[in-house]
């Protein structure tokens, strides 16, 4: 778990700077784009604070921000490949393909996280979210 939720930090603080960044001159043209990685930020260090606190609850809810972290890490992977072989030039002040890179081992490392909080996750026994 600790991984985990050490990933999850810097997951959480890292992907909606670093959006920002890429983003800055550009956002105006497609918001949903720069706010999913203020969403995904919060939802992973709710989750990694949240562990700390109530360790079951905790480990359920960054398993379901890993989850969420993975779904849209796949869409935004795949559709900067597929911009990246039509030649589209990412707004990045970096080259294209680096960003390309960053979200790929990013995806990967989500992957792994999303595994080994779940491997770590009790079984759920009942319907009482209360500390287990």
């Amino acid at each position: 778990m600790k991984f985990s939720r050490t990933l999850a930090i810097i997951f959480g603080i890292l992907a909606p700077l670093l959006e920002t960044v890429r983003r800055w001159g550009t956002w105006r043209d497609y918001p949903p784009a720069l706010l999913d990685d203020y969403i995904l930020g919060a939802f992973l260090l709710a989750g990694a604070w949240l562990v700390g606190r109530r360790f079951g609850v905790g480990q359920r809810l960054l398993a379901a921000a890993w989850g969420f972290t993975c779904g849209l890490g796949y869409d935004s992977f795949f559709e900067q490949l597929r911009r990246y072989r039509l030649g589209v030039i990412d707004p990045a002040p970096i080259p294209s393909g680096a960003v390309l890179i960053i979200k790929g081992v990013a995806v990967l490392l989500a992957i792994v996280a999303l595994v080994l909080t779940l491997r770590a996750a009790k079984p759920i026994s009942s319907f009482d979210f209360r500390e287990s």
